[in-house]
This record gives C-alpha cells, sequence and structure tokens, in this order.
C-alpha cells in the first residue's frame, strides 16, 4: 500500500493538512505521521477525529520517531517506509523566536538534512518542504519566490536555522521533486479565530483588551510604513494542499502571504476596532533607545532574543507573483486582515487560557 508521509502532526498546519491528503488520495493510500513519543496521546484522538470526520478510518497511520535521528528514529522500519512514500510533507521545526542554538539546529536544520535523505532515498514524486518568509532576515525591499542568499542578516536563530534548512533543501532540487512553501506569520483559522499558540501579533490583541475604552498601543518608529505580514491558519492549508497537487508546482517557491498586507500601525488599530475600542492611539518610540535600554537591565530579555522589535518594522516586503498566479481559478486567496480581524479577537476574548507552549 502506498503512504504519504508527514512530519509535524498533530500541530497546527499539520493537523488540518491531513484533512486536505486524505480527501486528495483514493482510498488505497494512507497518510504516516511520524510523531514525537510525547504527543503519542494528543497524535492518536485527533487521528481518530479526523478519520470519523472524513470516512477514512485506519488510513492515518502514526509512527514514533525523532527527525533529529539520522534513520528518523524508525529503525528497522525505515526501509519499508521509504520504499512505500510517494509524497513527503516536512513540517516539523522548533518554532520559537527565542529558541537556544543546539536544539534548533538539530531539529530545524539536521532534521530537515535527514528528510531529505529519506525522501531521495526513496525516489518520492515529490517532497513538499515548509518553509517561512522569515528566511528574507532583515533584507529592506522586495523580497521575491526566486530570491533566498542575498547576504541578509538575521534577527534571531530560529531565522538563521530556517534559512540553512531551505539552503540545503534548494540544494539538493536537482535530485529530489521539491516544492516550497514560505508562509507568512500564521495566525489563526479566518473563519473561527481559532489557534494552538498566542505569539507575535497576539501581543497587540492582549494590550488592547487589557485596556479601557480608549486604548494607548506602544510601537517602534518606522511601523506605520513597515509591512506586518499576516495569513490565517486556513489559507495556508488550503492553498498548501491545492498546489502540492498541481503539476505545475513542481520546482516552484511560493510565497503564502498576503499580497496586500496592513502596515503594523494599520494592524494595531484594525485590531482595536475588532476589540471594540472608541479609539487606538499608536504611540512611536525610538527603537534604538529602548533596544540599548533592554540590553542594559535584560541582556537576554525576550523581547530581544526574538528580534521582536524589528518585526515591527520589518523591512522586507513579499512578492507573491507564484502563489497568486497557480492559485488563480481555485477558489483560494488570502483573505483580507481587515475581514478576519475580529474574529481571531474575539477567539482570544473567548480562550484566555491557551497553552503558549502548545505544538506549532
Amino acid at each position: 500500500m502506498t503512504t504519504v508521509f508527514l512530519t509535524g502532526f498533530p500541530g497546527f498546519l499539520g493537523s488540518a493538512l491531513v484533512e486536505r491528503l486524505l480527501d486528495r488520495h483514493d482510498d488505497e493510500t494512507t497518510v504516516t505521521c511520524l510523531i514525537q513519543s510525547k504527543y503519542r496521546s494528543q497524535a492518536e484522538t485527533k487521528a481518530e477525529e479526523i478519520e470519523a470526520e472524513h470516512d477514512a478510518e485506519g488510513r492515518i497511520e502514526l509512527v514514533e520517531g525523532d527527525i533529529t535521528d539520522a534513520d528518523l528514529g524508525l529503525g528497522e522500519a525505515y526501509d519499508d517506509l521509504q520504499a512505500d512514500s510517494v509524497e513527503v510533507y516536512h513540517l516539523a521545526a522548533i518554532y520559537d523566536l527565542t529558541m537556544d542554538r543546539e536544539p534548533g539546529r538539530l531539529v530545524n536544520i539536521e532534521g530537515t538534512r535527514h528528510v531529505l535523505d529519506f525522501a531521495e532515498g526513496g525516489n518520492v514524486d515529490r517532497l513538499h518542504y515548509v518553509s517561512s518568509v522569515v528566511v528574507s532576515g532583515i533584507y529592506e525591499g522586495r523580497f521575491t519566490e526566486d530570491m533566498l542568499q542575498e547576504g541578509q542578516q538575521f534577527c534571531n536563530y530560529y531565522e538563521t536555522t530556517k534559512h540553512m534548512a531551505e539552503v540545503l533543501v534548494q540544494q539538493r532540487m536537482d535530485e529530489i521533486p521539491t516544492t516550497i512553501y514560505r508562509p507568512g506569520v500564521a495566525v489563526g483559522d479566518s473563519e473561527t479565530g481559532e489557534t494552538q499558540k498566542y505569539d507575535g501579533p497576539y501581543a497587540f490583541v492582549e494590550m488592547l483588551l487589557d485596556q479601557g475604552d480608549n486604548a494607548v498601543i506602544p510601537a517602534p518608529r518606522g511601523a506605520s510604513d513597515a509591512e506586518f505580514n499576516l495569513v490565517p491558519r486556513d489559507y495556508v492549508v488550503d492553498a498548501l494542499g491545492y498546489l502540492s497537487g498541481i503539476e505545475e508546482s513542481e520546482g516552484k517557491v511560493y510565497h503564502l502571504a498576503d499580497p496586500d498586507p496592513p502596515t503594523t500601525t494599520e494592524l494595531i488599530k484594525t485590531f482595536g476596532e475588532a476589540a471594540g475600542k472608541s479609539r487606538t492611539i499608536v504611540v512611536p518610540y525610538p527603537k534604538g533607545i529602548v533596544k540599548g535600554l533592554l540590553a542594559s537591565l535584560s541582556p537576554e530579555s525576550d523581547l530581544l532574543k526574538s528580534g521582536g522589535l524589528e518585526y515591527q518594522t520589518w523591512g522586507a516586503s513579499f512578492d507573491c507573483t507564484n502563489a497568486v498566479e497557480d492559485l488563480e481559478g481555485s477558489g483560494i486567496e488570502c483573505p483580507s486582515f481587515d475581514s478576519y480581524a475580529e474574529n481571531l479577537v474575539d477567539f482570544v476574548r473567548e480562550n484566555p487560557d491557551i497553552d503558549e507552549g502548545a505544538m506549532n
């Protein structure tokens, strides 16, 4: 029996993608998810839910392993699974802007190398690799889908590892039929607001909900000119599910980003409207002085380690030509931020205790 091999289950994107893969493939094709043992119970529950909803009993197989091992932790099962796999989807990564170097290197870089070895040795029809727009680092200007190594610097080690991992993937595209997807900053579902983790732009939402009718939000100078590129989970998964199923996507890189994103200031004010504020005032401050103050008071602060201030004045904008052109006619397009901002805010208001350490 043939199978589709996937890493990153039961994560935020991986769980939703499995549903698309079951629907696309015939009943004789399974989806094999490589899971960490600590997520076994969560993965079993999620797999049972998906199988019941999609009348796909027995079509999701869970195998325990670890992408940091050369054999993916599969042992004797490695060769048979490699031979049976017709496609590989690599989503697993540590998504933590304050990550330590060694676990980041092992998972995001070496883990990707091991998945590449698995895909090449099995002669799969396609490898689908989920990268990120953060491979642009602090590049200034229009960052296109065919750009990668532009001499850019990076805000944190997460960005560095994602860039280095994509370099590995692109170096082997002559040997492995590959498609690369670079999502923008992923937030909750555009219809329900559902998410597994509050980070990044959710800090603005939490600050707004903690204030009264008139809210004051600080942002670095330049926030009114810098794009803040958000994408809802359903767009990323729908686009990935569609693009990975067409022949034209082989060899391409896709920016699954908002072609017309708000500026940081616009994003904050839109969140304010969604939170029901009569007035949202964005107060600019000098980023350099704040960074210097933080460094003197707390050199290891999460805000400094994450590069969080840099994202609010991101110098890069993202060209989405490949994605827009190849999604044309599919009915899939990135919704405008103002059309779903209220759903994100409502979800936060109704679910204040989401676990910040949730798997992504």
